[in-house]
C-alpha cells in the first residue's frame, strides 16, 4: 500500500500527515477517472477518426477546428437522443412509446430552437461509417438509388455531416419521428426528387419497423407505406407541374411539349390533402422544357418556344406562378381541418452536371463536398430557391389559419454536394451512357433532409405546447 500511495502523497501534500492512504486514495479518485476518461476518448479520436490531424484541401482553420470537435457533435447528439428517449412512457402492450409531452417551463421557452436558422452552415466530417443505414440493410431501396449495387467504389460522400452555423443538428432517430407522426399521414408532393426523399426516409425508418407496401400504382407513380406498430401512413403523390399539365400528342407520340394551367392544380394531390396531417411539397425539375403557359383561358406567354408573338418567359416565372397557385390551394382549404394539417415547401435541389448536361455527355464524378465558399449564389438554381421562398413568406403572412405552413430549405446544403449522386452508377439498362446527376444515392447526402425535417416537426411540436400553455 505505500509505494501504491506515493503518487497521491505529492498531489495532496498539503493533507495531515495523519490522513490515511485509503482515504488518499479515495480523495484522488475524481483525478484518476478524469484522466482515464479523458484518455478513453483520445484513443476513440485517433481510432476512428479518418486522418485527425489532416487538413483537407481547400479547408479553413474553422473547419479544421470543427473536425476536432466532431466528437463532441455525435455526443451532443446522442444526448439529445438519450435525453428524448427517457421522455418516452412505455405504457402500450409490446413496449409501444408514445411522447411524454411534459409542461415547458415559462422562464425557458428554448429560445435556440426557435431563432436557429438549421439551413445556415457547412458541412464537416463525421464519423467513419456514420450512415444510418446500407444498401443492404434497407428493403426498400430502389435499385436505381443503390449507387453500391451498381459499382460505386468510393464511400467517403457518406462520411460527412451538416453543421448549422449557431446550434447542432441531432442524429436521426426513427423511434423519436414516429412518435411524432403516430396514427398520422404524411404526403410527399412532387416530382422524382420528392420520392427520392421519401424513400430516403423510408430507410431510415426502416431501421425501426418494417412498413407494409400497400398500394402502387401501375407506373409506380403513387405509392403507399403503412407502419402497423405506429399506425402511420407515409405516401409519394407524384406530381411534375403541381399544377395541370398536358403532354403534346402527336400521331400517338409524345411531344415533350407541355400546355402548363396555373388556374388548375393537380387533382391526383389536391383530392387528398384533406386526409393529410403532414405535406411535404416540392417541384422544379420539370420547368426546363418547352412549355405554353395558360391562364384563365388566356395565353401568358410560352418557355423555350420563339415564336412571333408569344411573350418567353423564363422558368423563374413559371414556377412563381405554379408555387403560388399550389400554396394558395392548401391555404384556401375549406374540407382541410382546422390546425391538422402542416404543410412544408422543400426547396429546390440542384443537380451537378459537368462538361454538359444528361443528354449532351454531362456527369457527375466528384467525391466530396466543395466549401461553402465555392457556392456560387448568382447560379439559377438559387433563383429557382428564392422564388420558392418568397411565395413561403407570401402565404406564411397571409393564411386562413387552418393550415400551418413550414420550409425545408435545404438548396444551400446540397450545392455543396456534387458527390452525392448516383453518376454513371445507377443501372438503367435502357439509358446505358447517360449519367443520373440530379437524384441522390442510398444512403447518402439526401438522408439529411429527413433530418432537418424531424428537427422542424420537433420545433412545431415544441411551439404547439409553448402556445398551448400561454408562454407568448
Amino acid at each position: 500500500m505505500k509505494s501504491s500511495s506515493k503518487p497521491f502523497d505529492h498531489k495532496f501534500h498539503n493533507y495531515g500527515k495523519k490522513e490515511s492512504c485509503a482515504n488518499l486514495l479515495i480523495k484522488g479518485l475524481p483525478f484518476v477517472l478524469t484522466s482515464l476518461f479523458i484518455a478513453t476518448i483520445l484513443t476513440f479520436f485517433f481510432l476512428y477518426s479518418p486522418n485527425p490531424l489532416t487538413l483537407l484541401p481547400n479547408q479553413t482553420h474553422d473547419e479544421f477546428i470543427d473536425n476536432h470537435s466532431q466528437i463532441e457533435e455525435h455526443e451532443h447528439a446522442n444526448d439529445f437522443i438519450k435525453h428524448h428517449s427517457q421522455n418516452l412512457n412505455l405504457n402500450q402492450e409490446h413496449e409501444d412509446q408514445h411522447v411524454n409531452i411534459s409542461k415547458p417551463s415559462p422562464s425557458k421557452p428554448n429560445k435556440e430552437k426557435k431563432t436557429c436558422d438549421l439551413f445556415k452552415g457547412h458541412w464537416i466530417r463525421g464519423l467513419r461509417g456514420s450512415s444510418y443505414y446500407t444498401n443492404s440493410s434497407c428493403p426498400t431501396i430502389p435499385d436505381s438509388k443503390n449507387c453500391f449495387k451498381h459499382g460505386r467504389m468510393d464511400n467517403d460522400f457518406l462520411n460527412w455531416k451538416w453543421k448549422p452555423e449557431q446550434c447542432e443538428l441531432p442524429m436521426f432517430d426513427p423511434k423519436i419521428f414516429l412518435n411524432i407522426v403516430r396514427g398520422k399521414k404524411m404526403a410527399f408532393i412532387g416530382d422524382s426528387v420528392a420520392r427520392n426523399h421519401m424513400d430516403s426516409l423510408l430507410c431510415l425508418l426502416s431501421q425501426e419497423e418494417i412498413p407494409k407496401d400497400i398500394h402502387k400504382d401501375s407506373e409506380d407513380k403513387f405509392r403507399t407505406y403503412y407502419f402497423p406498430k405506429y399506425d402511420f401512413t407515409l405516401m409519394i403523390l407524384w406530381s411534375r407541374f403541381l399544377i395541370v399539365g398536358e403532354e403534346r400528342i402527336v400521331n400517338g407520340t409524345d411531344t415533350g411539349i407541355f400546355d402548363l394551367h396555373f388556374d388548375k392544380v393537380d387533382e391526383d394531390w389536391a383530392k387528398v390533402i384533406p386526409e393529410l396531417d403532414y405535406a411535404i411539397v416540392s417541384s422544379g425539375h420539370w420547368f426546363f422544357r418547352l412549355m405554353y403557359l395558360h391562364q384563365g383561358g388566356k395565353l401568358l406567354g410560352c418557355v423555350y418556344c420563339s415564336e412571333k408573338n408569344v411573350i418567353n418567359r423564363d422558368s423563374d416565372f413559371t414556377l412563381r406562378l405554379a408555387f403560388e397557385a399550389t400554396l394558395n390551394y392548401i391555404n384556401n382549404c375549406k374540407e382541410c381541418r382546422k390546425g391538422k394539417l402542416l404543410t412544408i415547401l422543400r426547396t429546390f435541389a440542384p443537380a451537378h452536371f459537368e462538361g454538359g448536361i444528361w443528354n449532351t455527355g454531362g456527369y457527375c464524378n466528384r467525391t466530396s463536398p466543395i466549401n461553402k465558399g465555392e457556392v456560387d449564389l448568382n447560379r439559377f438554381e438559387w433563383n429557382l430557391r428564392n422564388v420558392q421562398m418568397e411565395e413561403f413568406m407570401k402565404v406564411k403572412n397571409n393564411n386562413k389559419g387552418n393550415i400551418r405552413f413550414e420550409i425545408l430549405d435545404v438548396t444551400n446544403a446540397m450545392m455543396m454536394r456534387p458527390d452525392g449522386h448516383p453518376g454513371q452508377h445507377w443501372g438503367n439498362k435502357w439509358m446505358k451512357g447517360y449519367n443520373d446527376c440530379t437524384h441522390w444515392c442510398l444512403p447518402g447526402a439526401i438522408d439529411v433532409w429527413s433530418e432537418l425535417l424531424l428537427a422542424i416537426l420537433q420545433r412545431e411540436g415544441d411551439q404547439e405546447r409553448i402556445m398551448s400553455f400561454g408562454l407568448e
